[in-house]
């Protein structure tokens, strides 16, 4: 266990540093967030989010502000949005180590934060310049610190808890509040939240920003921010996120990969400890809320994957035998090999079956590994040894992706001759990112032909041709 640290130093810098800007922006939403936080660092105005000059009111400042102050620092356009998130998650997995150390023991802790760090939803949101690691990283903190109080009513440790919240929601609104609903648990205690050294960090922290933004646009962001974008996006399907009730199942059996054949020793009995009570509802009701909701994304379940981790880590703990279940999870790492062909910048490509790699076979060797270890009874070593060699399929999919078009490629080619490009059509995810790095949005030839048209055919990279409709005026 004392050698624990220098492999956990390594491990945090491949899975969250290495590579963090091989590929570039990526989707819908990181360009547009990372367009809103440059926004802010060019212009000097902190408080009212732009997206290419108008008012975009889809999530607080505070993922704006992460990313504003990495442009002030100087950071390039392909890290600025991105080492930040990296950075807080990093920090996050150090204080959720410390927490369980202090609740359950040290072997425990780096079980669950081993499991934590390597869990695919996890580190490939930290990648990413999105808010869902800095909700979740905020959010889970403060449960986490909020567990001496659940456990044994210990209030020291709640004005930082309550300034924690305040930055949830920051980070993406009410939603940060409205998943503590766990800490009713003890719900003859709650007037402890309502001390003035508990809510003061909360309300110092939480309520400027938008008591600020209020005030410079009125209306017009009360009805985007809360009514369209928090209220609007669990009742209606206006957003097109609409999916089943049970999406989250499968959902969280990929993003928990490769610790997913553990997941049922989350579920085991409670034995009386609040402690564990408290973890279950923490990952139960996240799931249930967010199945009520109409729309769905595989990110909104992540505030729930530290209490996951913690609580598969205490299962392990106390199972009798768990070769098998640990001989599966190392062999659910190849799943990381064999999607990194087939990423595209709109998800997972249906266009080709990938062909069989070397890397496939990496998780053979390590579940058999892994086996070994467990019947020598060396548990501790058998999970690093998964979480090793999942940060082996994790480089490998860095390292695909970094090969792949995306919009940073698509503008290296349209740069040149940027002034006389128009756009096609055009997926919105290239469509974002190409905004992204040309910094003033190309027209569309719609509106303004040009002598050159980005087009795009079905899901395929799009493609820079002549545009046939142009016609060079002789004057």
């Amino acid at each position: 266990m004392p050698r624990l640290p220098w492999l956990a130093l390594p491990l945090a810098y491949f899975l969250y540093f290495f590579g963090l800007t091989a590929a570039g922006m990526i989707g819908p939403d990181e360009p547009r967030y990372a367009s809103i936080g440059r926004e802010m660092a060019h212009s000097g105005d902190w408080i009212t989010p732009r997206l290419w000059g108008e008012p975009w009111f889809e999530k607080p400042a505070l993922l704006y502000w992460m990313t504003g102050a990495a442009f002030r620092a100087g950071l390039s356009p392909n890290l600025a949005p991105r080492l930040p998130v990296a950075l807080l998650s990093v920090c996050f997995l150090a204080l959720f180590w410390w927490i369980l150390r202090r609740e359950f023991g040290c072997f425990i802790a780096w079980m669950a934060t081993l499991i934590l760090a390597t869990s695919a939803g996890w580190c490939l949101y930290s990648q990413s310049g999105v808010t869902d690691i800095p909700l979740s990283a905020t959010f889970a903190a403060a449960m986490l610190l909020a567990i001496p109080w659940v456990s044994k009513r210990d209030t020291r440790l709640l004005p930082l808890a309550a300034a924690l919240f305040g930055l949830a929601v920051l980070a993406k609104g009410p939603v940060g509040l409205i998943l503590a609903a766990p800490l009713a648990l003890r719900w003859r205690d709650l007037v402890d939240w309502l001390h003035p050294k508990v809510i003061l960090p909360f309300g110092v922290i939480a309520a400027p920003w938008y008591v600020l933004c209020y005030v410079q646009n009125k209306a017009e962001f009360l009805n985007e921010f809360f009514w369209k974008h928090n209220v609007g996006r669990f009742t209606s399907a206006e957003l097109q996120h609409d999916q089943p009730w049970w999406f989250y199942l499968p959902a969280l059996a990929v993003l928990f990969l490769p610790w997913s054949a553990l997941l049922p020793t989350a579920f085991r009995s409670r034995g009386g400890d609040s402690r564990r009570t408290f973890l279950l509802l923490w990952v139960i009701w996240p799931l249930v809320f967010f199945s009520l909701s109409v729309n769905k994304l595989p990110g909104y379940i992540l505030p729930a994957f530290p209490a996951i981790a913690a609580l598969v880590a205490i299962g392990l703990a106390e199972a009798r035998h768990a070769a098998a279940w640990l001989f599966v999870s190392a062999l659910l790492t190849v799943p990381f090999a064999i999607a990194a062909p087939l990423i595209d910048i709109g998800g997972i490509s249906r266009a080709a079956h990938p062909a069989v790699h070397l890397m496939w076979l990496v998780p053979i060797p390590a579940a058999v590994a892994v086996w070994l270890l467990e019947k020598r009874r060396k548990r501790l070593a058998a999970v690093a040894c998964i979480a090793c060699a999942a940060a082996v399929g994790i480089v490998y999919l860095k390292i695909e992706m970094g090969r792949k078009t995306f919009a940073r490629e698509l503008w290296a080619a349209t740069e040149a001759h940027a002034s006389q490009t128009c756009i096609g059509p055009l997926d919105r995810s290239w469509r974002y990112g190409l905004n992204y790095y040309s910094i003033t949005p190309l027209p569309d030839c719609t509106t303004e032909e040009r002598q050159f048209k980005i087009i795009q055919e079905g899901r395929r990279p799009p493609v820079i041709k002549p545009n046939p409709r142009y016609r060079i005026d002789p004057k």
